[in-house]
């Protein structure tokens, strides 16, 4: 988008923030201060069953060789491919025929 240079100034400063003013990102319900106590009391106005934790990965965390980086969890190894066979050249008995 092209603007004429009187209406970009006119445009900026709707985006400037006075002097003293702090930017707000989150605000309500999500916001950091109050999302602890929030998101239950939320859960319970609609009716809603509080998430399950996740399950007890410690059985299998002993026999385990890959931990997510992330959250520490183990990956199961579900499936295997076998390896791909190289490329290779001809044998060299044809390549001198």
């Amino acid at each position: 988008m092209t603007l004429p240079a009187e209406e970009f100034m006119r445009r900026f400063p709707l985006h400037v923030l006075p002097s003293g003013f702090h930017r707000i990102r989150h605000y309500g319900l999500l916001a950091n201060a109050n999302r602890q106590r929030d998101i239950p009391a939320v859960r319970e106005l609609l009716h809603q069953p509080a998430p399950q934790p996740p399950a007890d990965h410690s059985d299998t965390c002993a026999r385990s060789t890959f931990v997510c980086r992330h959250c520490g969890a183990p990956m199961l190894i579900i499936e295997t491919f076998a390896r791909a066979q190289h490329i290779r050249g001809p044998p060299i008995s044809l390549m001198s025929s």
